[in-house]
């Protein structure tokens, strides 16, 4: 961060979705990182963005667009995330991102109403530590219980209890839409589809196919749960495929499993270019 080093943290969640500060905050969080550059990339929403973009060239601080899209690998049944930056004509997700919310909400309303029947906490506890969010988390839940006194954390024994995805006592699964469909989307409002944190929901396999037909921009190489030994593995397949590299912290404040400040994970300087001058080139490609 030093010299004319541009920081980029290109992974971070505000409570627009399950993250825990608000879009100014992380904005004056990522000045006083020192991050020079960040992409809002909440869950199944781009409501922040405008506002992020405002916020932050009033100081000094470049948003991109962005957005993560919760989404599934049918072939394997295992879930994926699919990062969308820069996109040229948001509305275009609008309907995708509505039917994710709705079914998020209806699974929501159904854990939220199996753990109060555990755990005597009224509703108005959950709904008001997710207000500002476009939908309840499961964060939201473990916060009220922290505060009402079942537990001192987020993510611990209880959050394994009720939402284990085998056997948790509240958990109820949210139905997403196909992977394909998502990156396809993606490109239709004329965004760059990068796979967020391959090395989570056993994504090597999709990461590989998604590469080898092309699908995808890019793949996020630098992200807290990248092991270290799959690193060169990513960054080799990126360069064989001629895909972007992205690194961001996948930040949720004080609703993470681990600590991990804002910009504790990075995108390189050369591949944030990059990534600009692709968006270049797909405006120019377009006619825009």
């Amino acid at each position: 961060m030093e010299g004319d080093c541009v920081a980029a943290d290109l992974h971070c969640h505000t409570k627009m979705s399950d993250g825990s500060v608000s879009i100014d905050e992380l904005i004056l969080l990522a000045k006083k990182r020192g991050i020079s550059t960040l992409a809002v990339t909440d869950h199944d929403t781009l409501a922040g963005t405008t506002r992020a973009k405002v916020f932050g060239s009033r100081h000094g601080v470049e948003v991109l667009s962005g957005i993560e899209i919760s989404a599934y690998d049918n072939e394997r049944g295992n879930k994926a995330h699919i990062l969308g930056y820069c996109c040229e004509c948001p509305d275009r997700l609008e309907g995708l991102c509505r039917k994710i919310g709705n079914s998020r909400r209806r699974s929501a309303n159904i854990m939220l109403q199996k753990v109060m029947r555990i755990y005597p906490i009224p509703a108005e506890m959950v709904l008001r530590r997710a207000q500002g969010s476009t939908n309840v988390f499961k964060q939201h839940i473990m916060h009220a219980l922290v505060d009402a006194g079942y537990t001192t954390e987020i993510f611990g024994p209880l959050f394994e209890k009720l939402f284990a995805p085998r056997g948790g006592l509240a958990y109820c699964p949210v139905a997403y839409p196909d992977v394909h469909d998502v990156i396809r989307r993606i490109h239709e409002a004329g965004g760059l589809a990068v796979m967020a944190h391959p090395g989570e929901y056993n994504g090597h396999d999709l990461m590989c196919e998604l590469a080898e037909k092309g699908e995808i921009d890019g793949i996020e190489v630098w992200h807290p749960s990248s092991r270290e030994e799959f690193v060169p593995q990513y960054i080799a397949l990126a360069r064989q495929h001629d895909l972007l590299m992205t690194g961001g912290t996948d930040f949720h404040g004080m609703y993470t499993k681990d600590c991990h400040p804002l910009g504790s994970f990075l995108t390189p300087d050369d591949q944030l270019e990059e990534l600009k001058k692709r968006k270049a080139r797909m405006l120019k490609d377009a006619g825009r």
